[in-house]
């Protein structure tokens, strides 16, 4: 009896000093900077004399949205925010909280009010908030309970109501570079990792991976930490890094600023000329998961934006590129797309098709309906020809150079429009130099422009 009642008490034990143990924090949060002085990165901000290093100056503090991607410190500002101005600090996801929990945050800050101490709220993934959810924000800080920061991934300017805009200054991070990086990961050894020893190839493909990310590089650096110990290592090179970690693709938002910023660099570069730069925004770009369908069928648009008749074969290569994929899939099908996309690169170059036909379009939207000339309508009945329907139509392969000199396609009374003005490149060349002899043509023949 005696040793069952020792027993019991021994799993109490036990148990009791399981619930007391505190767990181990991640190691993003073990080094999460207690200052301002701690922060690595944003020195556009937090340098002397920059924004952010003023507002705290200042000692008031004012709402703010933290623009930037992932892993940069916004959620950290706002921490040291209500630290340094001595504010309640009032965190909320907006991926999980409601109106109600607003409310519910909003009874504190009052509470908080009332023991004469002011709230920070923070709203994390703002963008996620609705329009009546973020309504719900709107009285409590025009009236000065709470003073708002907001975190966002994603451009405010969109995703933010312009109400709640206009009360708050925005703030933009940047990703940390190679070099902060590196400072992160050596303070990290400093007061976390000193038992282990990374090489230069290591502390390279980590920074590499990081991608810009601090929260990337803790995270890393913990796998480290785990499989080394699993492995009995203490030493971490460049293969250990490439076996033991799982490796998530770079930084990218499929829905965000970041997918529509980088098919604009893509589109650009393919428009500027610069094959390795349409290479490295395709790749970036497949690396980090965009649907390729999507790719090729910008790629298609391309050709026809900015090539056009200045190389026809561009279209092709374009639609073969595509159709390609289609067939083949990934990865082989995008071998399709990256030769597409420098071929398209190094064409002869013209958006003379593309504006003739946005200024056509325009036109016609604005325009009148104007009726066919009656030479140009079809004359299938006796009727219709005895109406003058096709009388005196001129049937151009019967003229000289296939070209019925004088005539006019338009409506009556339109002025030649000219909205197609071929360049001097490629194929285009030709077709400029074509129009000139047609147009000779038709001044000799007292057409009037």
């Amino acid at each position: 009896m005696w040793c069952g009642n020792k027993a019991q008490a021994q799993r109490r034990t036990r148990m009791s000093d399981l619930f007391q143990a505190k767990p181990t924090p991640p190691l993003a949060e073990a080094l999460r900077p207690q200052t301002l002085a701690d922060v690595i990165g944003q020195s556009d901000l937090l340098g002397p004399g920059k924004p952010l290093q003023l507002a705290f100056a200042s000692g008031k503090p004012h709402s703010m949205i933290l623009w930037g991607p992932p892993g940069v410190g916004k959620t950290t500002l706002a921490r040291l925010t209500a630290q340094s101005f001595g504010c309640q600090f009032i965190a909320l996801s907006a991926v999980f909280a409601g109106v109600k929990d607003i409310r519910t945050a909003m009874e504190q800050a009052q509470a908080n009010l009332a023991q004469g101490q002011h709230t920070i709220l923070f709203v994390d993934e703002i963008h996620r908030f609705n329009k009546s959810q973020q309504d719900a924000l709107l009285p409590y800080a025009e009236s000065g309970l709470v003073t708002l920061i907001g975190a966002t991934t994603e451009n405010p300017s969109f995703e933010v109501n312009s109400a709640l805009l206009s009360r708050a200054q925005v703030y933009v991070l940047k990703s940390l570079t190679d070099d902060e990086l590196r400072l992160l990961l050596a303070r990290a050894q400093d007061k976390v990792l000193g038992h282990l020893q990374f090489d230069e190839r290591a502390i390279s493909t980590l920074v590499g991976y990081a991608d810009g990310d601090a929260r990337r590089l803790l995270n890393l650096l913990e796998q480290c930490n785990t499989a080394a110990g699993a492995a009995g290592v203490s030493h971490i090179d460049a293969a250990f890094i490439e076996n033991a970690l799982a490796i998530n693709a770079k930084r990218f938002d499929k829905g965000g600023d970041n997918f529509y910023d980088q098919i604009s660099a893509l589109h650009k570069s393919v428009r500027g000329s610069h094959p390795d730069a349409a290479l490295y925004w395709l790749c970036r770009m497949l690396d980090g998961g965009a649907d390729p369908k999507y790719l090729s069928r910008r790629i298609v648009r391309m050709a026809w934006e900015d090539i056009g008749l200045a190389d026809p074969r561009a279209m092709q290569i374009a639609n073969d590129a595509a159709l390609t994929f289609e067939r083949l899939g990934s990865p082989e099908g995008e071998l399709a797309l990256g030769q597409a996309v420098v071929y398209l690169a190094v064409a002869a170059k013209s958006n003379a098709g593309y504006n003739a036909y946005n200024k056509a379009r325009a036109f016609v939207k604005t325009d009148k309906s104007r009726e066919v000339p009656v030479h140009l309508r079809n004359a299938p009945t006796k009727l219709m020809k005895e109406l003058g329907y096709g009388h005196e139509y001129r049937y151009a392969h019967d003229e000289p150079h296939a070209y019925a000199a004088g005539e006019t396609y338009l409506p009556d009374h339109m002025k030649e429009p000219h909205w197609y003005q071929p360049v001097p490149r490629g194929l285009e060349g030709k077709i400029a130099e074509k129009m000139a002899f047609l147009k000779a043509l038709d001044a000799q023949a007292g057409k009037l422009g």
